[in-house]
């Protein structure tokens, strides 16, 4: 073969080898791009939301009204019972209103110092819809006294009366006896009586303030009588500058001292007892001498009052 023959050849095959190189890249670019959008579409698919609609919600709905005139329906308090529990207060108008609520029985009542609502409580049933013009009159309320006497007047006067139950208070009663209780609103009430020195009959009485005063609540007061027991003893046969006197109500045991100062005769009167056939008092003396120091106990003499 000629030389310009074999270059020719020689370069046939090199443009054959480049070629074929070039058409197995293209080949290689054409399978990893193909790869790649094979990965692509799994990540679409993956990825991918759920169409599926949620549940709707629970439905709810509102209770309003209001409460006129407006001077007494403005800042009236409004309790919510029954199937929800709440309160709200009523705006400068007197309208309230209670939302978010569902079905079932509800009970609305207002409340707002110095008046009183008619009617003073309303049901309402919420059945699928609003419920509105649940209305309300406010009034100026009236308020009312309660009064009576203790007697006789040397029991009566001076006394303390107490009452108690829908609204509470304390006083003295005068030198008749005579006491009273006033600006009480509609309500049940308890009065009861004590004075020192004295039983009071009854002990107390249930009052109850429906639109008027109450009158005529009196009551009884009797002197408690004056208990006490008269001890007497025999002389020490030692010198002593005075006894000391102790009680107890139980048998030798835990005897307590009943005189502040040395008891200088041979008799002392405890007039801090009380009646009752379940008491028993337990008495006991010792000697003292001018040193102070004290004898053993004498023997226990025990004493019931009637």
């Amino acid at each position: 073969m000629r030389p310009a023959q074999y270059l020719n050849r020689l370069g046939q095959v090199s443009r054959s080898r480049k070629m074929s190189f070039h058409a197995r890249r293209t080949l290689l670019v054409t399978m990893v791009l193909a790869q790649a959008a094979f990965l692509w579409g799994c990540s679409g698919i993956v990825s991918g939301k759920n169409t599926q609609a949620a549940p709707p919600p629970p439905q709810t709905y509102s209770i309003s009204g209001t409460i006129s005139p407006a001077a007494g329906g403005a800042g009236a308090a409004v309790t919510l019972s029954g199937v929800t529990s709440a309160t709200t207060t009523a705006n400068s108008s007197g309208n309230y209103a209670f939302s978010g609520l569902s079905n079932g029985t509800y009970a609305v009542t207002p409340s707002l110092t110095g008046y009183t609502f008619s009617p003073n409580v309303q049901s309402a049933t919420v059945n699928g819809a609003n419920v509105t013009g649940l209305n309300f009159t406010a009034a100026v309320g009236s308020t009312f006294s309660i009064s009576g006497t203790i007697s006789p007047t040397l029991g009566g006067a001076g006394a303390t009366v107490l009452l108690s139950g829908a609204a509470g208070a304390t006083t003295v009663t005068n030198s008749a006896g005579n006491y009273s209780f006033t600006g009480l609103a509609n309500g049940t009430y308890t009065v009861t009586p004590s004075n020192t020195g004295y039983v009071l009959t009854p002990a107390s009485q249930n009052v109850t303030v429906s639109a008027a005063n109450v009158t005529g609540v009196n009551f009884t007061a009797t002197a408690q009588q004056a208990h006490s027991v008269a001890l007497t003893w025999n002389p020490s046969t030692s010198a002593v500058a005075g006894y000391n006197v102790y009680r107890t109500t139980v048998s030798v045991v835990q005897y307590a001292k009943l005189n502040s100062s040395l008891v200088g005769g041979l008799a002392y009167t405890d007039t801090t007892v009380l009646s009752g056939s379940s008491i028993t008092y337990y008495y006991v003396t010792t000697a003292v001498d001018s040193s102070g120091s004290e004898s053993i106990p004498s023997n226990e003499v025990p004493a019931k009052v009637p």
